[in-house]
């Protein structure tokens, strides 16, 4: 197994200037220029004279400036009583006229401020290396986190499958069972010992990386050029640090292949290949159907095979059923309002979520929209999804008071439990836009984090805890932001988010985990923007359009799915 590499060379250490301890530093006081532990500014910095009026400013806003810094008396180490004068590019050193007259002359020669701002470019490009390598070690560590929690859920069948046929032998075949189950036992833990020792590794060079990161940023923090150019050779070397090698598979717990019972045959264990992360999905386009609206932003079907759509922000709503190859329109609204959600509920209803409106509203049997039963006052309801016969949960929020949660409601259009905040009193969400639930009751909620719309998947367990957040793929998104616009549940049980930008799907599994990804352009869809599952477990994809687009043929796909 590969490990981790210790960490070449020594230190600088940066310590507070008042206690000379090593306690991490907090604040910099701008007036004295001294770095100082949390410590000493409150029971030290506090009885200078005139500290009230002293600007303190935190660590994190102590800024790389050269003005900063005292290039003028810096001593140089060859020749006593010289200050070093420049900056050798050649040599990578500070120089004195001494230095020049004998060594240098011929050399690159740079002001000391502009070999500053050298080092401190080359520090930054250490650094983020080691940000992009700490990132992929993470995926590589998540990675191995699926593998962990697929090779549990499979481990779990097998020896259910095991006991279950156990049960259907005699009784003198018991004592076989009971070694098929101790070697599964065995193998399986075999299997997670070796996907362990790997995700050990990652999280021992995760830890470290953090540390070292700290680290050069303490460094690069140092206000004292002679402390600095002392340091800069020690702190440069280490930001090389060699990463964990992982293996590439992992073999995987056998697999139980029930026989026709008889004397000396009740089953056997076999090889079932190697542990994989990755899952075969298909995707296949049954059927495709052109609207006549802008855009699809949201689908919802109802029980007699009909479907709602509506254009969002363009504010058309139709109801159509698919004939043959066409999609016939059996009634059409105009909403004035923006729809921000909308879901049918068993009494097939159609409620929605519009913009200033407190209350969901529904379409009346004139086609009036009117107020419902429920009432998110003094929230504005955004995201509408059906958990039962019984209840519904509703992602709302209020922009003026700064707040957003996420309400189960009642039948009778009670608010039964209201997630807003976490255990320490702070907010759960940003402004929640989409959400579907899991069978295991993890609340997956779609949550825009910037005005950009880029956001993530955040993962309420069955307590109202966060138990993931899940922010886009480092491979999938890093040239594109992740820009959540729809999310639903599969029929087993996966979570599907459509990524806007990039017209991914993402699939996740029931705690908020990537198994896997699908591109749409793969199967000829372009501008994916909402999902919805009928009552057949067909997936629906209603569509967009190219940015700066007049048409209004917005596409509608029914898709046959397998392997999620």
């Amino acid at each position: 197994m590969a490990s981790s590499q210790p960490f070449g060379g020594g230190q600088v250490p940066v310590n507070c200037k008042l206690c000379e301890t090593d306690r991490p530093i907090q604040s910099k006081c701008i007036d004295c220029s001294i770095l100082m532990c949390g410590h000493c500014k409150e029971k030290v910095h506090s009885q200078f004279k005139n500290a009230q009026d002293h600007k303190i400013i935190k660590r994190e806003e102590i800024g790389l400036h050269t003005e900063e810094l005292d290039f003028t008396n810096i001593k140089c180490d060859e020749h006593a009583g010289q200050s070093s004068c420049l900056y050798c590019n050649t040599c990578e050193i500070l120089v004195c006229p001494t230095c020049i007259a004998k060594v240098h002359k011929r050399h690159d020669l740079i002001e000391i401020s502009d070999g500053y701002k050298t080092i401190i470019d080359k520090l930054k490009k250490g650094k983020s290396k080691m940000q992009k390598n700490h990132s992929n070690m993470k995926a590589k560590k998540d990675e191995l986190n699926i593998l962990v929690s697929a090779e549990n859920s499979k481990y779990s069948k097998v020896r259910q499958d095991i006991v279950s046929h156990e049960k259907t032998v005699k009784e003198q075949v018991d004592k076989y069972f009971k070694e098929l189950l101790n070697k599964l036992d065995q193998s399986h833990e075999t299997v997670l010992k070796s996907v362990k020792s790997d995700l050990n590794a990652l999280s021992l060079f995760t830890n470290q990386t953090d540390d070292k990161i700290n680290e050069v940023q303490d460094f690069i923090d140092i206000s004292n050029a002679t402390e600095f150019f002392k340091g800069v050779k020690t702190m440069e070397k280490s930001t090389e640090i060699q990463e964990p090698q992982t293996k590439s598979s992992y073999c995987s717990s056998p697999k139980f292949v029930p026989e026709n019972v008889s004397q000396s045959n009740i089953g056997s264990l076999q090889d079932d290949g190697n542990l994989s992360a990755e899952i075969n999905i298909s995707l296949v386009i049954n059927n495709k159907y052109q609207t006549e609206l802008d855009a699809i932003a949201f689908i919802s079907p109802c029980h007699d095979q009909s479907i709602w759509l509506s254009s969002g922000n363009h504010g058309i709503l139709q109801r159509v059923k698919p004939e043959g190859t066409n999609l016939k329109v059996i009634s059409k609204f105009d909403i004035t309002r923006n729809v921000y959600g909308k879901a049918v509920i068993p009494s097939n209803h159609l409620l929605l979520s519009v913009i200033g409106k407190t209350r969901l509203q529904q379409i009346s049997s004139s086609g009036e929209l009117m107020d419902s039963i429920y009432d998110l006052t003094p929230f504005y309801p955004k995201a509408v999804h059906v958990i039962s016969d019984n209840k519904l949960i509703v992602a709302a929020s209020n922009d003026k008071l700064k707040r957003s949660a996420v309400i189960i409601m009642n039948k009778k259009g009670d608010k039964e439990t209201v997630y807003e905040h976490d255990e320490h009193n702070q907010p759960l969400f940003n402004k929640p836009r989409y959400i579907t639930t899991t069978s295991n009751e993890n609340i997956h909620v779609v949550d825009k984090i910037s005005d950009d719309w880029s956001g993530k998947v955040v993962i309420l367990g069955q307590e109202g805890n966060i138990i993931n957040q899940y922010t886009g793929h480092p491979t999938i998104n890093k040239s594109e932001p992740f820009i959540p616009v729809d999310i639903v549940t599969t029929p087993s049980d996966n979570v599907v988010v459509i990524d806007l930008d990039t017209e991914i799907l993402h699939i996740l599994n029931d705690n908020g985990h990537l198994i896997s990804y699908f591109n749409t352009k793969d199967i000829g869809i372009e501008f994916p923007y909402s999902l919805a599952f009928n009552t057949t477990g067909q997936l629906y994809i209603g569509c967009s359009k190219a940015a700066g687009s007049q048409t209004k043929e917005a596409k509608l796909y029914v898709i046959n799915i397998a392997g999620f």
